[in-house]
C-alpha cells in the first residue's frame, strides 16, 4: 500500500531504521569477539571490515568506527552487519569508548590527510593507552619503518626533512612502535607495501609523453619493491587476528608482489594492450617535482631502492599469502584495475 503523506514516509523510514539497529545489537550479543576498526572506511580499515563480515563463519563481530557514522560507506558497513559507531582519533576518549568490550583492535592513522607525523605519534600514544585501559587481547598496529634507523639524520646522502626525519610518513609511525610497546599490550605490528592503487588515485600510473608514447616514473634503478593491492591489507590483518597467539609482539610485513619498476612496465604493457616504459629517475629528481609530499615520496622511494633487501625481506608474499589465500599479484591486480588506469 503506498504511503501518500510524507509523515507517514518518515515513520516508516524511521521504524525501519530501529529495526534494522535491532537486527545489528541482536548480532554483536551473540558471542562473537568484537574487533574495533580505526578508519572503517577507509582502503586498510574497510577492507578488513569487509573480510569479517562477508565471512559467515567468522568467531569476530565488527564495530566499525568512523568520524561521519552517515556516510555512504558506513551504511553499506551498518547493511553488511557492522556496527557503526562515530570516533575521533584525535580524542583519547573518544578512542576509549569505541574499545569498551572489545577483544581486539585495529589501529591505523592517517598521515596523508595532515601531513604531520607529530599528530600520528599522539593519535597512536593516545590508541596504546586506551588499548591498555581497554584490556584488550589483540591489537593490530599498522606501521611502518621509522627509516632514521637505516639513514642517521646526520647522514647526508638523503636530505633530512622538517629538521628530524627522513621520510615522515614512515618515521612518525616507526617511532610509535614503542607507545605499543611500553604499554604492554598483546600487538602485532604489520607494515604494508607499495599500494598499487596509487597509479589510480596519486598519480603514479602510466603518463603519455609529448611523443605519445605511455611510461611510469620512479627514482627505483633496477631494484625490486614489494607492491600490494589495497583491498589485500585488510584480508592480511584478518589472517593476522585469526592466527592470534602465533603473531602477538611479532612484526609481520605484508605484500602481494616484488617487481622492479622494469617489471611493471612490461606487465602494464600487457594489460593495456600498449607499451609502456619506465623512466628512471633519481630521488633528487622526484623530490623536485613540487607536489605536496614530493619530498616525503622521493626519500621514501630512495630507502626502497637503497635498502631493498631489509624492504622485501621482511614484506613475505609466501606469508602474506598463508594469512590471505585471495592475495592478488601485480598480475591479477591488473587484470581487474587495468581499466580504470586514468591515462593522460
Amino acid at each position: 500500500m503506498p504511503l501518500d503523506r510524507p509523515g507517514e514516509f518518515l515513520r516508516a523510514n524511521q521504524i525501519t531504521h530501529e529495526y534494522d539497529i535491532t537486527v545489528n545489537k541482536l548480532k554483536f550479543m551473540s558471542g562473537k569477539k568484537i574487533i574495533v576498526i580505526f578508519g572503517a572506511t577507509g582502503a586498510q580499515g574497510g577492507g578488513l571490515a569487509r573480510a569479517i563480515l562477508n565471512d559467515s563463519n567468522s568467531e569476530f563481530a565488527v564495530r566499525a568506527v568512523t568520524r561521519d557514522p552517515d556516510s555512504e560507506k558506513a551504511k553499506e558497513l551498518i547493511a553488511m552487519g557492522a556496527e557503526v559507531t562515530a570516533g575521533d582519533v584525535d580524542d583519547i576518549q573518544s578512542i576509549k569508548r569505541a574499545l569498551e568490550g572489545a577483544y581486539g583492535a585495529y589501529f591505523v592513522t592517517f598521515f596523508w590527510a595532515h601531513y604531520s607525523p607529530e599528530k600520528e605519534m599522539a593519535e597512536a600514544k593516545n590508541m596504546a593507552a586506551a588499548a591498555r585501559e581497554a584490556g584488550l587481547k589483540h591489537a593490530i598496529w599498522s606501521t611502518l619503518e621509522d627509516v632514521r634507523k637505516y639513514v642517521p639524520l646526520n647522514d647526508t646522502s638523503m636530505p633530512t626533512l622538517n629538521g628530524k626525519y627522513k621520510v615522515p610518513h614512515f618515521d612518525g609511525k616507526g617511532e610509535s612502535d614503542q607507545y605499543f610497546i611500553d604499554a604492554g599490550i598483546p600487538v602485532t605490528f604489520m607494515l604494508a607495501s607499495y599500494y598499487w592503487d596509487n597509479l589510480i588515485y596519486f598519480g603514479m600510473g602510466p603518463k603519455r609523453g609529448s611523443d605519445g608514447k605511455l611510461s611510469i616514473t620512479f627514482p627505483m634503478g633496477d631494484k625490486k619493491m614489494a607492491g600490494i593491492a589495497a583491498a589485500d591489507i585488510g584480508k592480511c590483518a584478518y589472517g593476522i587476528f585469526k592466527k592470534a597467539g602465533e603473531l602477538m609482539g611479532k612484526r609481520v610485513g605484508i605484500a602481494g608482489d616484488q617487481l622492479t619498476c622494469a617489471e611493471m612496465a612490461k606487465q602494464l604493457s600487457k594489460a593495456l594492450g600498449e607499451e609502456v616504459s619506465y623512466n628512471e629517475i633519481t630521488p633528487e629528481q622526484y623530490r623536485g617535482f613540487g607536489f605536496p609530499g614530493a619530498e616525503d615520496l622521493g626519500n621514501m622511494f630512495q630507502f626502497y631502492r637503497d635498502f631493498d633487501e631489509v624492504c622485501n625481506s621482511i614484506r613475505d608474499v609466501k606469508f602474506s599469502k598463508e594469512l590471505n589465500p585471495e592475495l592478488q599479484s601485480f598480475e591479477t591486480w591488473l587484470a581487474e584495475n587495468a581499466k580504470r588506469l586514468p591515462l593522460d
